[in-house]
């Protein structure tokens, strides 16, 4: 653990610090603005330049790649389609919000007051894209090392709890729709609502000779995977 020192912390009711946090992420911060950043949404801030929108993005890639590495040791006997469904189960949003919850990072997420009023702490896409955001920090103020330690420890239950390869919603309405004989599934983005920075999309899905259903969620692949979850529990 970097034990340089451990900075101050605002939220937007300015009563957490960063020991907590860090304490669950087994890492101290020197520099504790970079913390800071990581876990401001674009909502409390005055650009998307000084929200965690770009340490989301290189979050994203670093968790990839220590996924990655991960499945290629443990499962040296699967092949790239196997291995595959595992890497997008453990990447996706829900398995990132798990992990966030977990660690209580939603406690420190800083928002606008108008987000935290409308519930952007039990928001998936919210609390996602901060655990990845924090994943970047700690590759910038800890190097590779301090970020797979923290994705291995947190991650590691997750790989354990899946003995075979798993399918998303998506995938296995699919492969059921290929089995009956139907057409594949058509998903349509029927409505969007609410601000540019906490969408909600409504997606419709649609399969031959079953009632369409439709769902919404944070993202057009949230809801659409909520649609299939749904339209699978009709067709099975």
């Amino acid at each position: 653990m970097n034990a340089k020192g451990e900075g101050r912390l605002r939220t937007s009711d300015d009563t957490l610090d960063s020991t907590r946090l860090e304490r669950s992420l087994g890492y101290t911060f020197s520099d504790s603005q970079l913390l800071r950043r990581a876990l401001t949404h674009s909502s409390a801030s005055a650009t998307a330049l000084h929200s965690n929108e770009r340490l989301e993005f290189l979050g994203d890639r670093v968790l990839g790649l220590v996924i990655a590495k991960i499945l290629l040791s443990q499962f040296p006997e699967e092949d790239e389609g196997a291995l595959g469904y595992r890497f997008t189960a453990l990447a996706r949003a829900e398995s990132l919000a798990r992990v966030a919850e977990e660690i209580g990072l939603s406690d420190h997420i800083i928002l606008s007051p108008g987000e935290q009023e409308t519930g952007g702490r039990r928001k998936e896409g919210i609390i996602a894209n901060a655990c990845e955001a924090v994943i970047a920090a700690l590759f910038i103020d800890g190097g590779f090392e301090a970020a797979e330690q923290f994705i291995q420890r947190n991650w590691q239950p997750l790989v354990d709890e899946n003995v075979l390869p798993p399918k998303d919603a998506k995938t296995r309405l699919q492969e059921l729709a290929q089995s009956k004989g139907l057409p594949l599934p058509s998903y349509d983005a029927v409505d969007r609502r609410g601000p540019d920075h906490s969408p909600t999309f409504v997606v419709e899905v649609s399969l031959g000779g079953y009632q369409p259903v439709r769902t919404s969620g944070p993202s057009k692949r949230t809801a659409e995977q909520a649609a299939a979850a749904l339209m699978l529990k009709s067709v099975e």
